[in-house]
Formats: structure tokens, sequence, C-alpha cells
């Protein structure tokens, strides 16, 4: 699942509930356009007809149909409103959208109680459940509740509920007492359920699940499918840097031999993929029906190869600035890289060497910064490790706590004596000789305007605090405030102009002062005062005011980050954080568009709450991704979640991943729906120089799209340098390639190409690494995470490089080397971007055999 969920009540669907079970009167129908002339609609892959889908959940074969159930927004375009989503097929390729299948849950009032994540479907074949007969075997559903604050009982809890179906999966019961496995945790979550042949008997289910913060698959089992007994879990281990879902396991003969069977354990992660953001990866090893064991787990103390820029193990920060807080001056960095686990610290793991940064010198509460000297990036990625707190840099907020550039009104509040003797009228229960105050409020730039000091009751205190005259002699008033919220006007900081207050601003609750800013250009030239209301009582009110300047710049709020940066040219290129653990975990940036610039690495400590600080250790200049060494299902930005199906015949295991990254997939450019499934992919074992590893190729029903009559055969032919257009267009086509590098420093294939624009499938001889490049593909702009240019390494085979290519309007599909590495990416090209090419750089490349296939329609009247 992702830690969202779905539901398929579409547009004008009727919802008929009972306490224990419902049914759907009508599936989605979009608007406008028609699915059939939307732009990116593709025409092989399945989407919905209208509104948002993600996660596949549910996958299962049973009587004849292969049934996709999956996370479904029945009310809009984006994330929400979740329950499971249902089509069907019975070729794996051809799917019918099916009426909604598992809706949220409500209460008597009204109100969403649960949410339904994701999970699995079974075939209860011997009726172990009770909840079928053994003439008509009931589908069971195990799945996450995702119990929402009005809830009375598990409110922000995720726990592993059941329901069943006794009519092929079309309407479905939920099991009266749900939840049937539930830790009392937060993000135990996604539920795969599989029968489990024990060589010893008997025989039982086995439920594979994640605690996703924590970076472990939790085991189960069960004899019914209601009462469920833990047995082990597996993790950390490899990829960490994000939470871990959507788990699966299966057994597989490496290269079909039955005497010789590997399990594999698929734990999809998100952020923290080898390509960013969203992606899967998985484990080689075995399973004795209680424990897996991997036999490809990489040790996280190993250092990619490099050139090792800071391993801080000298004793000293030598070449770094070294900003600790002027509050506390051994804080938040020390004098010196830390050992170990300092005092009041949970124990630190995952360092490598004698020394690393520890921000938590003088606990959480210290801010600082501190600064490499400058070097050049000379390779393709920079490698470190990373713990701590987990608080991103925002975009559009600083990471100091600068005050906007202008004229300090009043002199601030620094001057001595009171406010009255500085012309500010005070009524209430505010005193004269208590402000201004030098107490209270984090941030503060010297002494400030603290209503909680102001008088006598502290946060009982009411009244209002009023300055002289000023001229609006300038286009915005930035401030430092802090304090209560309100939002019913009795907790405020007011600008008046003629007596009526023109511009508000309230606290958050916090005792951290933060910039808010004014536009205050329509009273340009006129006569202002600043007033501050303060008629809350209880906790939380008072409110806390400082440093006002006026000024031609906005104010920017400060980011309360925890992070470890890269500077170029003064500017934040790349940032990562920690993940409120004082484990630190390997991350990996590519600063590949920086070659050859100047930058600095600087780390932020800008938090003075739970978990305000940062770790980090052995910053590694490198050609490769630290989280290249792992095993990926996937080396691109488009495929996630993905889970296997069910009791698919013949003993395959077909696996299915949701074709987006969450990174952006809520924003891209389609219209009245959003999501895309991937083709169905049968994954085999095959054995490797590194051991067994996955070779996936496109399900076998694939082949009955192809238009074999229309298909275009290229003679082998060598390919000068320059771009070669081939006789044939298309936007929906199956490209088989074979080429050998020749003398060419580069060559490959160009897709969805309209003279200026393409998508470049390319391999580097010199590097062996293929790519999918779509920073030039059409639309990149409407997120700035989308452009992107994927490049694992792949070996040439007896000197060659074969591709198979599905092309699908919006997205393209590699399986190279016969699918031991596959490429996903989403493009959005621009309309009648239909020319194929060839192409080779720097020498001559050969291209000994292609063939480009049209597709048939499969979807959407095809």
């Amino acid at each position: 699942m992702t830690r969202r969920a779905k539901a398929l009540i579409s547009i004008g669907a009727a919802v008929a509930l009972t306490a224990a079970s419902f049914s759907v009167a009508a599936t989605a129908q979009a608007t406008d356009p028609d699915p059939a002339t939307q732009q990116y609609r593709p025409y092989l892959h399945y989407t919905p007809e209208a509104n948002w889908m993600n996660d596949p959940n549910g996958l299962v074969f049973h009587n004849g149909k292969y049934h996709m159930y999956y996370q479904y927004n029945p009310n809009g375009t984006r994330w929400g409103d979740m329950s499971w989503g249902h089509a069907s097929s019975t070729d794996l390729i051809h799917w019918e959208e099916q009426p909604l299948a598992i809706p949220r849950g409500f209460n008597g009032s009204g109100q969403v109680i649960e949410e339904i994540f994701s999970g699995s479907v079974v075939v209860d074949t011997q009726n172990t459940s009770g909840l079928g007969t053994l003439q008509n075997p009931p589908l069971v559903a195990i799945y996450t509740s995702n119990y929402t604050a009005a809830h009375p009982t598990l409110a922000g809890k995720q726990a592993q509920s059941l329901a069943f179906s006794t009519d092929d999966g079309q309407t479905w019961t939920k099991y009266g007492n749900n939840p049937v496995l539930n830790r009392n945790t937060s993000s135990f979550r996604d539920p795969k359920v599989f029968w489990y042949d024990s060589p010893t008997g008997p025989d039982y289910w086995v439920m594979a699940a994640v605690e996703a913060d924590e970076h472990r698959v939790l085991f189960y089992k069960s004899n019914d499918l209601k009462q469920w007994n833990y047995l082990d879990d597996f993790g950390p281990a490899n990829a960490t840097g994000g939470q871990w879902e959507c788990p699966d396991l299966f057994p597989l003969a490496v290269d079909g031999d039955p005497n010789n069977v590997k399990w594999v354990l698929s734990v999809n992660i998100n952020p923290g993929a080898v390509a960013g953001g969203s992606g899967g990866q998985y484990f080689v090893g075995t399973f004795n029906g209680t424990s897996f064991t991997a036999e490809n787990i990489d040790p996280a103390s190993q250092l990619p190869p490099g050139n090792l820029l800071a391993g801080f193990n000298g004793g000293n920060y030598s070449g770094w600035n070294v900003q600790n807080d002027p509050s506390n001056s051994s804080g938040p960095w020390g004098s010196a890289p830390a050992s170990g686990t300092l005092s009041g610290q949970m124990a630190v793991t995952g360092t490598i060497g004698t020394g690393f940064v520890n921000g938590f010198h003088g606990g959480d509460a210290p801010v600082g910064t501190m600064e490499s000297a400058p070097f050049t990036l000379d390779k393709d990625y920079l490698n470190f490790l990373a713990g701590g707190g987990k608080h991103p840099q925002v975009i559009g907020k600083q990471s100091g706590n600068q005050a906007p550039p202008g004229y300090l009104l009043f002199d601030g509040f620094d001057y001595p004596g009171t406010l009255t003797q500085a012309g500010w009228q005070l009524t209430g229960d505010f005193q004269a000789a208590l402000n201004p105050s030098s107490s209270g409020g984090e941030f503060a730039i010297g002494k400030r305007i603290n209503t909680f000091e102001g008088g006598p009751y502290q946060d009982n205190n009411v009244g209002t605090i009023t300055s002289p005259e000023f001229y609006l002699t300038n286009t915005n008033i930035g401030f430092l405030l802090g304090g209560g919220s309100r939002t019913n006007g009795e907790l405020q900081v007011e600008l008046l102009v003629g007596g009526v207050p023109v511009r508000t601003a309230t606290g958050s609750n916090s005792g951290d002062l933060n910039w808010q800013n004014w536009d205050v250009s329509p009273w340009y030239g006129q006569i202002a005062r600043i007033r501050i209301v303060d008629n809350a009582t209880g906790p939380w009110g008072h409110l806390t005011l400082d440093n006002m300047v006026l000024g031609s710049e906005p104010a920017k709020p400060r980011s309360a980050e925890t992070t470890v940066n890269l500077v170029v040219n003064g500017q934040t290129v790349r940032t990562a954080t920690g993940n409120d653990s004082e484990n630190l975990e390997w991350k990996a940036w590519d600063v590949s568009a920086y070659k050859g610039s100047q930058a600095t690495i600087k780390i932020v400590d800008n938090n003075r709450g739970g978990w305000g600080h940062i770790l980090a250790d052995e910053f590694v200049s490198s050609d490769a991704s630290y989280l290249e060494q792992h095993d990926w299902l996937d080396w691109g930005r488009d495929y996630y979640a993905t889970v296997s199906f069910n009791n698919a015949p013949g003993g395959k295991r077909i696996m299915l991943g949701w074709m987006n990254n969450w990174d952006y997939g809520q924003d891209t450019p389609t219209t009245t729906w959003r999501g895309t499934m991937a083709l169905p992919r049968e994954v085999v074992l095959t054995q490797t120089s590194a051991g067994p590893r996955l070779r996936q190729q496109v399900v076998s029903q694939a082949e009955a799209l192809k238009n074999t009559a229309a298909a275009y055969t290229a003679p082998a032919q060598d390919i000068t340098p320059g771009t070669t257009t081939l006789p044939i267009t298309g936007d929906v086509v199956q490209v088989d390639a074979e080429f050998s590098p020749g003398t060419a420093s580069a060559f490959g294939v160009k897709v969805l190409d309209n003279g200026t624009e393409a998508t470049r499938i390319g391999y580097v001889p010199s590097t062996k690494r293929l790519s999918i490049d779509r920073t030039n593909s059409g639309n990149e702009g409407f997120h700035p995470a989308f452009s992107s240019v994927e490049d694992p390494r792949v070996e040439l085979i007896d000197g060659r490089l074969r591709l198979r290519l599905y092309v699908d309007r919006a997205s393209v599909e590699l399986f190279a080397q016969d699918g031991l590495t596959t490429i996903t990416d989403q493009v959005f090209p621009s309309a009648g971007a239909t020319n194929i090419s060839v192409f080779a750089e720097g020498g001559t490349a050969r291209l000994e055999s292609m063939t480009v296939t049209p597709l048939n329609q499969a979807m959407w009247g095809g």
C-alpha cells in the first residue's frame, strides 16, 4: 500500500451499506473528454476510467479470471478517500473495470473512521476461515485498516483486517471482529498472505507485513486467517532511506531446477529508491516457514569506492567552518567529532571509523551550522551516512534566522527602559516595567515583547499593547512571532491603519518564534500602528513578538531543519535529512549535473525540538550511487508497490507495479484520471555471477497485441554519427533491437520523437551504463522532480546489447539483456511525437537487428 489507500465509489456510484456488508451499483464514469481520445491515456496499460489510482492490491487468479484490486479515490484525481477499486481480466492484458470492492468505513454520524489501505487476497480453498464452504470456497482479503481520528479506540493506528467474498470477488463483507491483527502502532501495514506448504507439515497461512518506519518485515502464521501468531522479522537491510512498504515473499526455482529453490522477498521503499523517490528492492535467500535469511545483503560498513572527502576520523573538524550555538558554546557540534553516543542520547549505530558528526552536544536544543571547505565535484555521485532528526529543508524558507533587509522599527526592542517610555500604550494586565522582556521564546533576537511575561497572570494576562505611530514608507513588514494560535481574533498582532486592523497574524502554539510577513503596499505612505491583542486565557494564551522590519523584501520563514546540504554557487542543490533515528543510513546524491563546479557540504541543525539534531559521516565522491550495489525490481522512476498474483496458473510468478512515483505522482498532467499500472511481468530466478537474480519479461499474453503485418524490420547496418530516422512511426509499439558498440562513445534509440523532443534510450560503452533520458521528452515542467536520467550499469553479453522496449503513448518500459535489467519511466510527449530513430555519437555503432511492431489497443475501445 504506501501510506495511502483507496476507494472506487466512482462518479455517480450508488453504495448500499449494512453493518457488515455492502454492494455497489455503478462504476466510474469519466465525464470529458472521452477516455479513448485523452492524450496521455495509455492503450496497453490499465488506468481507471476516472479519478485517482495507486498501489495494486489483492492480486489473485480465481475461476478463470485475474482480479486486480487497487487503491482508489472515488472523489478526485489526487490521493484521498482510500478504498479498494477492482478490475478483472481473462488474459492480464484486457481489463474490465468493476464496481467498488471495499469502501471506507463510517460511524453512525457519517464520519470516516477507517480507510482501506493495501493488502492481499487469497483463495481459501479448504475453507479454513469458515467464511464459505468447501463447495464454494471464499476469497479472503487481508488488508490494512488505517483508523482515523474519529475512531473511538484505534485513532491513528494501523492494523490488519479481513473481508470475504463468496461471489467471485464482486461483493465483499467485512469481518465482524476486525481487526484480526493489531500491534497498536501507526505504521504497521500492507499484509501479503500466502499458503505455506510445510515440508514437515502441517501447512498454514503466512503473512508478511511491514513496520514501515522501522524497515522491518514481520512474519505471522495462521490456521484460519483470523488468529495470527508472530513468527519472526527481517530487516533493516540494504536500502533504508525511506519507509518500507508492500512486501511480498515467494519461492522460485533457479533456472527452473526444482531441486534448487530460493525464496524472494521484495520490499518497496519510499523515498530512497535507487532512481530517487519510490521503488522496489528485493532479497534472495531461504525461508524455513518461520524466518527469512537473505543471501544478498550488502554490508553497511563497507565504503563505496571513490574519494573520501570527509570521514571525521582525525580527531578534529579541520577545514570545516563550525558554528556552535552562541547560547551553548558546546552545542550542537562540540569542539571535535564525536566518537560515540553522547550523554542522554539513545545508542548511535551505523557509523564507520573513529569519528562522526553528532549534533546532540548539549541535547536537542542547541542550533548551528558547519560547512566544509570548497571542493570540486569531479564524479557523478556523492555518498554519505546520515541520521538523527527527520526535519527536511523546506523550499522557500531559510536555513538560518536572518532578518530581511530594511528599517528596524522602534530600534527593535533592545532599547533601555520600558515600552511606555518608548511611546507604547498598555491596557489591561500589562505593566510597563515588564516589557521588553529577555525571557520566553526561542529564536528571539535580543529583547522582545512577551505577553506571558508582561503581567502577573502569565497565560491569563489580557489586554492590549499598541505602538507609536509610524509611516509605511516601504512595502513589507517582516517580524518574528511565537506563542499561541487563535482564529477568533482574541489573540493576534494587528497592523492598524486609520485605527482599523488591515493585517493580522497569530502564533502556532509554539515557543519558537518564526518569521511572518505582511504586504503593506496598499497603504504605502499612510500612518500606521502595531497593536498586540491578547484576550486569550489558558494554555498558549500569549504571544511573543520581536524584530519588526519595514523593507522592500518579504521576510523568509525559518526552516526548522536538521539537514545535510550540497551548496553550489550559494544555492542548496541537494538536501537530505534523518529518519528520527540514531542509526546512520546511506544517502546518495546524483551530482552529475554539477560536475566541474565548486561546492561545499553544509550541515544544518536549526531545530530545538524533539529529534532536533543531525548525524553525518563518511562523505565519498563516487562514480556510482551506493544504492546501486543493492538489487532492484526496476531501475526507473516509475515502478512501485509491486506485488505478485496469488494462485496464478501454471505456478507462474506474475508481478504488477504502480507506474508512478510519489515524488510527483499527484501532479502528472492527465485529465479526468491519474494513475497507471505497469504491464504485468512474469519473473524467474536465473543464476548470475553475483548469485541467483530476477529476470523479468512482460507476460506472454501481450504477444497477441502485436500487429505483425505492419511491423518494420531494419536491415543490419552501421549507425554513423548522428540520428537516423526510421521509416516507421508510432507511439504504441514494441521495439526489439540488438546493438554492437563499434567505435561509438554512445548509441541507442529515440522514441516519441518530433525532431526537437524525444525520449532517448542510450548506452555508453566506457561506463557500461544504459539510460532512459527524459529531460527533453515533452512536458517535464509540471513538477521539479520529474525531469531525470536513469542509468544503471549493464554488462554487454558477447559484446552485444539486447533491448526490448514497450512504448505506450506516455510511458516506456525497457527490458535489457533478456530482462536482467529493467527501467520503467513515464513520459509526457508533445502531440504528434511519433518518430522512431537510432543514433550514434563519437564514432560508428552497429545495429545488428531491429524490429518495430505496432501494438493493438488493449484498453478503451481497442
